[in-house]
């Protein structure tokens, strides 16, 4: 399956106006592909279009809401329209809710569902019939280290991002099977320093926290271009997203033992939040666009995303990561 070069690609960006989807169509747009950005927020977008342009790029934008698919299917139609075709579909908006499994509501789980799971869903329909138009392509869709694991207080966020792993492995076995030359490629990142904790709806009574170390958002963006380019099924992001991904594999016992330890109270930071304060579960929060969250301090480079992203590559570091774990754990026993 040949990619184009990125230089010759339309490329749609769903989730843009902050953190991984805007580093990701701002480099899109830095090596020359024409670039359509999607989100919630207008002035974000606005404003994100602006930059792309100041360095010469080629960008437009479109207002959607990822949870009604007649409004995901205009992002698609939106590209075809202004630069007649569609390349490659990156798929990266979600919400977050902390709380416990029993003080989450039922309208609530639905909501991260219906934003998490099923708005990948109608991207994936909104953009396949344009990409088998063009007779090639890639959906790039950003699931999560949760896809694999679940972890506490994110019961609804885990369950949507398992939704995504099984969909996408169904549509790109039909996708095999017919024959038709487009990339299906979930990324999954370990914890990324985006704004994505900063607007999250807590319940946790404080301003939640991924479990560190983070890693920047760049490196998360990097491998949606190498996917843009190279067709792959999986890429997994950060070096500690292969080490749980493979204890995950050998011993879940392991990774339960491993959570009970750490996951509760590093998800909880000592910084008072109430359920009310501002938050993007319903509507984006007006003007917050960066790319980079507030827990910088906590950022470490990731050496196996520094050194290359050939698949036998990241396990073979994976492997080697996690041997060097499982010593660090019989030390503490």
């Amino acid at each position: 399956m040949q990619l184009k070069p990125i230089n010759q690609q339309v490329v749609a960006v769903v989730g843009a106006s902050s953190g991984i989807g805007r580093e990701a169509a701002l480099q899109f747009a830095k090596r020359g592909a024409k670039v359509v950005v999607a989100a919630r927020g207008e002035s974000k977008l606005k404003s994100l279009v602006e930059e792309i342009r100041g360095f010469g790029g080629e960008a437009t934008h479109i207002v959607a809401d990822v949870q009604e698919f007649e409004q995901v299917k205009a992002i698609a139609d939106r590209v075809v329209e202004v630069y007649g075709r569609l390349d490659t579909w990156v798929h990266v908006p979600a919400i977050g809710l902390f709380a416990t499994f029993d003080n989450t509501t039922p309208e609530e789980f639905k909501h991260v569902i219906d934003v998490n799971l099923m708005g990948q869903v109608y991207g994936a329909m909104a953009a396949l019939p344009h990409l088998k138009r063009e007779g090639r392509g890639a959906l790039i869709h950003i699931s999560s280290m949760e896809g694999r694991r679940s972890l506490p207080y994110q019961s609804a966020y885990s369950s949507a991002k398992h939704g995504v792993e099984g969909f996408l492995e169904a549509m790109r076995i039909e996708l095999i099977h017919e024959k038709w030359p487009i990339s299906v490629t979930s990324i999954k990142p370990a914890v990324i320093n985006t704004p994505f904790w900063n607007n999250g709806l807590t319940k946790l009574g404080v301003k939640p926290s991924g479990i560190p170390p983070y890693y920047d958002p760049r490196i998360v963006a990097d491998a949606i271009l190498y996917a843009a380019e190279h067709p792959i099924r999986d890429l997994l992001v950060g070096d500690v997203a292969k080490v749980l991904d493979l204890a995950q594999k050998i011993s879940p016992s392991l990774v339960d033992s491993l959570l009970l330890a750490i996951g509760f109270n590093l998800q909880r930071t000592n910084e008072p939040k109430s359920e009310d304060s501002s938050n993007n579960f319903y509507q984006p929060v007006p003007e917050d666009s960066r790319v980079n969250g507030d827990y910088q301090n906590l950022v470490i480079p990731s050496i196996t995303d520094a050194l290359g992203k050939l698949p036998l590559f990241q396990w073979g570091a994976g492997a080697l990561l996690m041997f060097l774990a499982l010593q660090v754990f019989k030390q503490n026993e």
